[in-house]
């Protein structure tokens, strides 16, 4: 689920967006079926994760901290048990009074800040190794910038001109989309949902529902994983997610490199 700048919040479950689309596009060019990236797991009720060692999935962390516990996930279309979850302790979930404060302004400065500096990463150690799904490998380097990106989700959806509503189911079909990475530095990994001539032929960005699920890029080996759907900031007053202008920023994955190999060797 991206955590949309007011909705992820007014849930105060920090979700993402699931792919929203372009209204001049048909909605069967963006759907894909969970072969094209079988890596990806399914949290309980919403959100995503991607395995990226035969024990491990990655997420992000509000995608699985709003739950009360988490027993097992779903790879390959199988239950698949967890161990235990480790969240990175820089991980910030926002106040109670941010929140209301925010929902009664309409003035989410305070609230982009709190998002902008939160470690929003977690890992899921699951209870025995999967064998019959290929992990994702993670894209190395610091030439996110200008690249283009899959994403991938089954979260709400709708298109650029009308977007979508709030109550919209956060589970849905699975689809991908592509966007051109605006932003890159430090945390995060950001895009823009382009309604300008440059818009990709299958432009898009992500929803509520899709926090936690594959950012990818492309090299002569395939596509790899950069990063993970986290926040949205709508970029307006308009309170409609998913139209054109929203920025979508996702967790990226090489800031945390040593964290994560760290967790997973047991040396945090």
């Amino acid at each position: 689920m991206p955590q949309v700048l007011l909705f992820t919040l007014l849930a105060l479950s920090f979700s993402v967006n699931a792919i929203v689309i372009r209204p001049d596009v048909d909605d069967s060019k963006y759907r894909i079926q969970a072969t094209e990236f079988p890596a990806l797991a399914d949290m309980p009720v919403e959100g995503h994760g991607v395995l990226i060692a035969p024990q491990w999935i990655i997420t992000a962390a509000h995608a699985i901290t709003w739950q009360a516990e988490i027993k097992q996930v779903m790879v390959g279309g199988i239950p698949r048990a967890v161990e235990r979850i480790e969240i990175h302790p820089g991980y910030k979930a926002p106040a109670k009074q941010l929140l209301e404060q925010a929902l009664a302004t309409w003035d989410w400065t305070l609230f982009r800040v709190l998002l902008a500096s939160s470690d929003d990463i977690a890992l899921l150690k699951l209870a025995k190794p999967i064998t019959d799904v290929v992990p994702a490998s993670i894209f190395s380097g610091n030439s996110e910038f200008g690249q283009i990106v899959k994403v991938i989700g089954k979260g709400a959806t709708g298109n650029g001109l009308s977007g979508y509503e709030f109550s919209d189911p956060h589970r849905t079909e699975l689809r991908r989309a592509y966007n051109k990475v605006t932003s890159a530095d430090g945390r995060w990994i950001c895009y823009l949902f382009d309604n300008s001539v440059d818009a990709l032929p299958l432009e898009g960005g992500s929803g509520n529902g899709d926090s936690g699920g594959p950012v990818l890029i492309e090299d002569k080996t395939g596509w790899l994983l950069a990063g993970l759907t986290s926040w949205t900031d709508l970029q307006s007053t308009n309170r409609t997610p998913g139209r054109y202008g929203q920025v979508t920023c996702n967790v990226r994955l090489n800031h945390y490199k040593q964290w994560v190999q760290g967790v997973m060797s047991g040396q945090p």
